[in-house]
C-alpha cells in the first residue's frame, strides 16, 4: 500500500494528473503514509480482549488536504472503514467530491454509502397509518401526493432529499423512523423498509460515512447488549476529532426530560383514539392524561431559572422532589404494564409500554439515593437544565476515557484522529488525555501551507486597553468593532463568546455602520452564510456555532474579529465536575483543563479567515490578556504565523495596501 501512496501523491500522481489545482504537499504524502501504516494490519488481525487498537493523532491544518490524504489509504486498505465527522458540510464534501474522484481514478470497485440516524429515514409503516388516519393540518393532500410521489422514486427515503420540508416540521415527526416505534420482524412493511434496505447496502459497502452521534449511539447500543446501529467495521477514522470527548459524553451517559414524557403521551392518546375502543381505550387515555398532570407537577417543582445547575444540592434543599419522582416512576410503569397487557395489534403497544418502562429506569437511575460510595458512583455529574419549555436530567461521566476504552478502543484495529485544532501550544497532551490514549501514541502536526506571513495581520489592543472584567470594556470593545469594521469597509465576520455580547454589540454598531449588519438568530444559518458570502460589504455577528464550520473564501470576509477569549462558563456543572477532579488529583485545573479548552476553541475561530492560498485578511482578538496574562503566550504560541500589530494605524494600512479583486 505503501509504494500507491507516492503513485497517487507524488508530483507526478494521479491527484496530480486528475485533480484541478492539486499541488503536491509533502505533509499531505506523509499524512497518508501514516494512516496507512495504521490500517496495514494482517486479514487474520483482531484486537485481543482488553487491549487497545493502534491509534494515531494528526493535526492538519486548513489547506493541507487532509481528507483525501485519509481516505485514499482507507480504501487502498480494503477494510471496511467507518469515516465519522461532526458536521454534514464535510459529510457532504466527502461523498460528492472525493469518493467520485477516488471511484473515477483509484478503484471504480468503491462502494461507499452515508448512515445517518434512523429518525432521518422515513418509516413505511408510521407513513401508512397516518395516511390511514388522514390527521387535520398536518396531512394535506398536496403534501401527501409530493411524498407518495417521492417515495417512488427515492432509495433510503433520506429527509435530506426533501427540500421543501420545514427543519422543523412536526409531520416528519409523525413519518420517521425511530426505534420505540420499530415492530422488527413483526411489521407489514418490513419487506419494503428503507432502514432495512440502507442496512443491506452498509453490510456490502467498504466506506461508511456517518457523524459522530451516530458512531457513539452504535457504541452505547453494543455495549448494552441490545444489538448495533452499524455492521461491524474494522476502523474509524475521526475527522473533526476534537468533538470526540463532548459527543461520547452525551452517549455513555444517561439523560431524561419532560418533553420525552409528553412525547410519549401524546403517541399513546393518539392510537388510542383511532385504534382502540370501549374500556381499553378509557383507561389509557385516563393514564396518559394522568401521567400528563404528574410530569407538569415534578416540572414545575424546579426552580424556574433558565440553564444548567447540578442536581445533588437541589435534591438535598428540597427533598419534596424525590416523593414527586416516585409517583412519576409509578404513572410511568403503571402504563406502561397497561400498554404491554393490550398486546399486538395496529398499534406497537408493547413498544410504547417499553418507553414508559424506559423513562421509569433513567429518572430512577439519574435520581437515586443510593449514596456515592464507589468509584462507579461517582464517575457521573447530575445536573439539570431549564429552558423556556423543556426541563431535562442528565447523569453525565466526568471522564470518558473508560468508557472509549472498554467501547471503541477494544473493539476496532486501528483509529485515527484528525482535525485541524488537536494541540495547544504545540502539545497534543491535553487531547491524548482526555481521551485516555497514552502519552507515546504517535502524533503527527501539519501546518498549514497558506502564506499566513504575508497575506494576513493579527491585531490585539494596545497597551491600557480594558480587560474583560473592567470597568469600561464593553463600551472600548464596540469603539474598537466601528473602528475596524470601517477600515476593512465591512467585509467581517465577528464572534463572539455569548449571546449577551453579541446582542449589545448589535445594538451599539445597528445605527452607526453603513454597511448591513446581520446577526445570528435572525434567519436560518444557511441564509445567513448564503447572503454574507455573497455580498461584498456586510458583517456578520455570530455566537457558538459559527466559530466552526463557516466557509466563506474571498474578499467578502476579510476581517475576522473575536471579542474575548472563549473561556468556558466553569459554574456549568459538567466543566465544574472536571475542574473538581483534576484538583482532587493533584492537578492544577486552569492550566491542564480550561487554557487548552480556550485555546482550541480561539483556534476554531481564528481558522474561519483563510479558506484558501488566494484569501487575505485581518484576525482581531480584542482581548488584551494574550499580553497582560502569563497564560497568554501560550495562546499566542499556538496561534498562525501572522505578524501581529497593535496600532490601528497598521490595519488600515493593511487594507489600504489591498487591491480589489487581488
Amino acid at each position: 500500500m505503501i509504494d500507491s501512496i507516492e503513485k497517487i501523491f507524488g508530483p507526478d500522481g494521479i491527484l496530480a494528473t486528475h485533480l484541478d489545482g492539486f499541488e503536491p504537499r509533502p505533509g499531505q504524502e506523509e499524512m497518508a503514509r501514516a494512516v496507512a501504516e495504521v490500517l496495514d494490519f494482517p486479514d487474520e488481525f483482531d484486537t485481543p480482549p482488553g487491549e487497545r487498537a493502534e491509534c494515531l493523532v494528526v493535526e492538519a491544518e486548513t489547506g493541507l488536504g487532509k481528507t483525501l490524504a485519509y481516505l485514499v489509504p482507507a480504501v487502498l486498505s480494503g477494510r471496511r472503514v467507518v469515516v465519522s465527522t461532526n458536521t454534514r458540510n464535510l459529510q457532504d464534501q466527502i461523498l460528492k467530491h472525493e469518493i467520485p474522484f477516488i471511484r473515477q481514478y483509484i478503484d471504480p470497485s468503491l462502494k461507499a454509502l452515508c448512515v445517518k440516524g434512523r429518525q432521518n429515514y422515513l418509516c413505511l409503516y408510521r407513513w401508512h397509518q397516518l395516511r390511514s388516519a388522514a390527521q387535520g393540518e398536518l396531512f394535506t393532500n398536496e403534501r401527501a401526493d409530493r411524498i407518495n410521489e417521492w417515495l417512488s422514486a427515492t432509495i433510503f427515503a433520506d429527509r435530506a432529499e426533501l427540500d421543501w420540508l420545514p427543519g422543523n416540521s412536526p409531520l416528519w415527526q409523525k413519518i420517521c423512523c425511530q426505534s420505540h416505534f420499530c415492530l422488527g420482524s413483526d411489521c407489514p412493511d418490513g419487506p419494503a423498509c428503507f432502514l432495512n434496505r440502507l442496512r443491506r447496502e452498509a453490510a456490502s459497502s467498504r466506506i461508511l460515512v456517518v457523524n459522530h452521534h451516530l458512531l457513539f449511539s452504535d457504541l452505547a447500543v453494543r455495549r448494552s447488549g441490545y444489538g448495533e446501529v452499524l455492521p461491524r467495521y474494522e476502523a474509524v477514522i475521526f475527522d473533526e476529532a476534537h468533538h470526540v470527548e463532548n459527543v461520547a459524553t452525551t452517549f455513555f451517559g444517561l439523560s431524561f426530560s419532560r418533553y420525552q414524557v409528553l412525547d410519549l403521551v401524546a403517541d399513546v392518546e393518539r392510537s388510542a383514539q383511532s385504534g382502540l375502543g370501549g374500556r381499553h381505550r378509557d383507561q389509557i387515555l385516563q393514564q396518559a392524561r394522568s401521567l400528563d398532570g404528574l410530569t407538569h407537577q415534578f416540572t414545575d417543582a424546579f426552580p424556574p431559572e433558565r440553564g444548567r445547575f447540578p442536581l445533588q444540592q437541589l435534591l438535598e434543599n428540597r427533598p419534596e422532589l424525590l416523593s414527586l419522582r416516585d409517583t412519576l416512576v409509578d404513572g410511568l410503569r403503571r402504563l406502561g404494564k397497561a400498554l404491554e397487557n393490550l398486546g399486538s395489534g395496529d398499534e406497537p403497544w408493547e413498544q410504547y409500554g417499553q418507553r414508559a418502562a424506559d423513562l421509569a429506569s433513567r429518572l430512577e437511575q439519574i435520581l437515586s439515593t443510593e449514596p456515592a460510595d464507589s468509584e462507579e458512583d461517582t464517575r457521573f455529574v447530575l445536573w439539570f437544565e431549564r429552558t423556556e419549555k423543556n426541563l431535562t436530567l442528565s447523569a453525565t461521566p466526568v471522564d470518558v476515557a473508560r468508557d472509549l476504552q472498554s467501547t471503541l478502543f477494544t473493539s476496532v484495529s486501528g483509529c485515527i484522529f484528525t482535525s485541524a485544532t488537536l494541540s495547544t501550544g504545540n502539545s497534543f497532551g491535553y487531547f491524548k488525555k482526555r481521551l485516555g490514549l497514552p502519552e507515546d501514541t504517535p502524533s503527527l502536526s501539519f501546518p498549514s501551507p497558506f502564506d499566513y506571513r504575508n497575506r494576513t495581520l493579527l491585531y490585539i489592543p494596545p497597551k491600557g486597553f480594558p480587560e474583560p472584567a473592567a470597568p469600561g470594556y464593553t463600551e472600548a470593545l464596540h469603539e474598537q468593532l466601528r473602528e475596524l469594521l470601517t477600515l476593512s469597509r465591512g467585509r467581517a465576520l465577528v464572534l463572539f463568546t455569548s449571546y449577551q455580547a453579541m446582542e449589545q454589540a448589535w445594538h451599539s454598531l445597528q445605527n452607526t455602520l453603513e454597511y448591513p449588519l446581520l446577526r445570528q438568530g435572525t434567519a436560518p444559518r444557511h441564509e445567513l452564510l448564503t447572503r454574507f458570502g455573497e455580498e461584498r460589504s456586510s458583517v456578520l455577528l455570530g455566537v457558538s456555532s459559527f466559530w466552526e464550520g463557516v466557509n466563506i473564501p474571498g474578499e467578502s470576509l476579510s476581517l475576522l474579529v473575536i471579542d474575548k477569549l472563549p473561556f468556558e462558563v466553569p459554574s456549568d456543572p459538567v466543566i465544574m465536575a472536571r475542574i473538581n477532579r483534576i484538583k482532587d488529583n493533584g492537578g492544577n485545573p486552569f492550566f491542564e483543563f480550561q487554557v487548552p479548552r480556550a485555546i482550541l476553541g480561539l483556534r476554531q475561530g481564528v481558522g474561519r479567515l483563510m479558506r484558501t492560498g488566494r484569501d487575505r485578511g485581518v484576525m482581531a482578538i480584542l482581548d488584551i490578556r494574550l499580553y497582560t496574562k502569563g497564560y497568554g503566550r501560550k495562546f499566542l504560541k499556538s496561534l498562525p504565523p501572522a505578524p501581529i500589530c497593535r496600532d490601528l494605524k497598521e490595519v488600515e494600512d493593511f487594507f489600504a495596501d489591498r487591491q480589489d479583486g487581488a
